[in-house]
C-alpha cells in the first residue's frame, strides 16, 4: 500500500495522473516586438547636478524608449487584467526600488497591494521619490544621504503609477500596483513570462509609456501558453 500511495503522489507530481477537477496551472510566456525604426534617444544635460554631470558628462539619454538588436520591445508591463479569481497572500519579500547613477532601478515594476516596496538611494547626492497615485495615498520623500533606505507601499490596485523626482526632471519611472501576483516586465529582448497562472480564460493586458496598452484574450490550461504583441509609433 505505502509503495502504491507513493507511485501515486510521484505520478500526480509529474503531471501524468490527474484527477477530475484538478486546478491546473501553467506558465504564460510570450514577446513583446516594436515596428519600424525606434525613435531617437533625446540627451539631456545633468550640468544643475555635479554628481549626476560627473556620472553623465555627454548629458543622460531618455529612457523611455528601449529597443533591442532584434526588436523586443524593453519595459513593457504585462498583467493579467481580467479573470482572476479568489484571495492572494501579500508577499512577504519587498521589491526594490533604487535611485543609482542619477536614474531610477527599476525603471518598470510590479508589486502587489500591501507589499513593502524598499526605496534606497545609492548616491551621494539628493534624491526624490514622489508617486503620482490616485488610488493609494502619494508619498513625497526626500532622501539626502547616499544609503540611506525608506519603506513604503500601496493599499489599492492601480496600473499605472508614475513615480518622479523633483530635483531631476529626467528621473521617472512606473509601478503596477496589483491584487495578485501575475504579472510582468519584458526584458531587454522584449520576452516575459508570467508563472504559474491556473487554469481559465483570461485578458492579458501589455502597458508600455509611450506607446500605450494592448489586450488580447489567453486560455490557459495545464500546458504552457504563448503570445505575442506588437507595438509601433503613433
Amino acid at each position: 500500500m505505502r509503495h502504491r500511495t507513493f507511485a501515486l503522489v510521484t505520478l500526480l507530481a509529474a503531471g501524468i495522473l490527474r484527477f477530475p477537477g484538478m486546478a491546473h496551472a501553467a506558465d504564460l510566456t510570450g514577446k513583446i516586438l516594436f515596428e519600424g525604426q525606434a525613435p531617437v534617444k533625446e540627451v539631456q544635460k545633468a550640468d544643475a547636478d555635479p554628481t549626476c554631470k560627473a556620472m553623465h558628462p555627454q548629458g543622460i539619454e531618455n529612457d523611455s524608449v528601449i529597443v533591442g538588436a532584434d526588436g523586443g520591445l524593453k519595459n513593457v508591463f504585462v498583467y493579467v487584467k481580467e479573470g482572476v479569481t479568489g484571495a492572494f497572500e501579500t508577499p512577504k519579500e519587498s521589491v526594490a526600488f533604487d535611485q543609482s547613477g542619477c536614474q531610477y532601478k527599476p525603471k518598470v515594476f510590479g508589486i502587489q497591494t500591501k507589499q513593502t516596496l524598499e526605496i534606497l538611494n545609492s548616491d551621494a547626492t539628493l534624491h526624490n521619490v514622489h508617486s503620482l497615485s490616485a488610488n493609494s495615498p502619494q508619498f513625497n520623500l526626500g532622501m539626502p544621504i547616499k544609503g540611506m533606505k525608506l519603506k513604503k507601499s500601496f493599499d489599492k490596485p492601480e496600473v499605472m503609477i508614475k513615480i518622479k523626482c523633483e530635483v531631476h526632471p529626467w528621473m521617472a519611472a512606473y509601478a503596477g500596483v496589483l491584487d495578485h501576483p501575475f504579472f510582468a516586465v519584458t526584458a531587454e529582448d522584449g520576452s516575459f513570462t508570467i508563472k504559474g497562472l491556473p487554469a481559465g480564460a483570461y485578458v492579458i493586458e501589455a502597458w508600455h509609456e509611450k506607446f500605450g496598452v494592448q489586450t488580447q484574450n489567453v486560455t490557459v490550461a495545464d500546458q504552457p501558453q504563448s503570445l505575442s504583441f506588437n507595438f509601433k509609433a503613433a
